[in-house]
């Protein structure tokens, strides 16, 4: 018998379509791992299991094979689930049990779960979390410096600046540090992830690369295009106007 109250609500309703044939069963007192493996909840479940008419028996004790399943089934529900989410594990794991199945030749069951967690248990999920909580902000301050150092040691200029800063007696080495880093890349923004990253920075080298009028021109004419053949008019018309605003030679406004 559990040591722990149960909350004085109504218990799940299980819907026995035939009465004279259905047999229930109670377990109480159950002790199922939760998502962390060493913190339990504990676990009432009131089932019952019938003989379907239409098949023979495969198991000499149907009983028995019943409550192995109703335990099995709220077991693999229940390990995907905190103990401080106790109302959405119970609620997972009536979905899953409160309807008549056959997990054999011969036999139904149904069942239907109430939890409970005692206060070490609780104390323990609560520990387990902070800890992971605590260790996901370490990691989030580390990787934070780490993409700072990356955007200094990426930029000349800031290098230089750092590398004074650090080893202000050794200047001389810089260089060293230059060859060794080689073509350190900035750090990617996370908005800039993926592919509208790459097309964001080949644009931003494209338009740095076109540092003439003539070049800026040819540029937008074949822009105008391209825009045209795909249909985005509003973009074209942009484009259009930039072009119209510095003509090759003209002073830009």
């Amino acid at each position: 018998m559990s040591i722990l109250p149960w909350r004085r609500t109504a218990r799940p309703a299980l819907l026995l379509s035939d009465s004279e044939t259905a047999h229930p069963l109670v377990m109480s007192g159950e002790r199922m791992p939760s998502r962390i493996p060493s913190v339990f909840f504990t676990v009432r479940i009131d089932g019952a299991w019938r003989p379907r008419q239409d098949e023979m028996p495969g198991h000499h004790d149907p009983a028995t094979l019943a409550r192995h399943h109703l335990r099995h089934g709220a077991d693999r529900v229940l390990s995907s689930y905190s103990v401080l989410d106790r109302a959405a594990a119970q609620d997972a794991a009536n979905t899953a049990m409160a309807r008549w199945h056959s997990p054999a030749a011969g036999l139904e069951v149904i069942g239907s779960v109430q939890l409970a967690v005692s206060a070490q248990d609780r104390e323990l999920a609560e520990e387990h979390t902070r800890r992971h909580q605590n260790i996901d902000l370490e990691h989030e301050a580390e990787m934070r410096r780490l993409t700072h150092l990356q955007r200094v040691l990426a930029d000349p200029n800031l290098r230089r600046m750092w590398w004074i800063n650090q080893f202000p007696d050794r200047f001389d080495q810089l260089s060293d540090l230059v060859k060794e880093l080689g073509d350190l890349p900035a750090p990617c923004e996370r908005e800039d992830d993926g592919t509208r990253g790459d097309i964001r920075r080949f644009i931003d080298q494209l338009v740095t690369a076109t540092d003439t009028p003539e070049q800026r021109d040819l540029f937008l004419k074949a822009l105008i295009h391209a825009l045209h053949v795909l249909g985005h008019h509003d973009l074209k018309t942009t484009a259009a106007q930039w072009q119209t605003q510095h003509e090759p030679g003209s002073t830009p406004a």
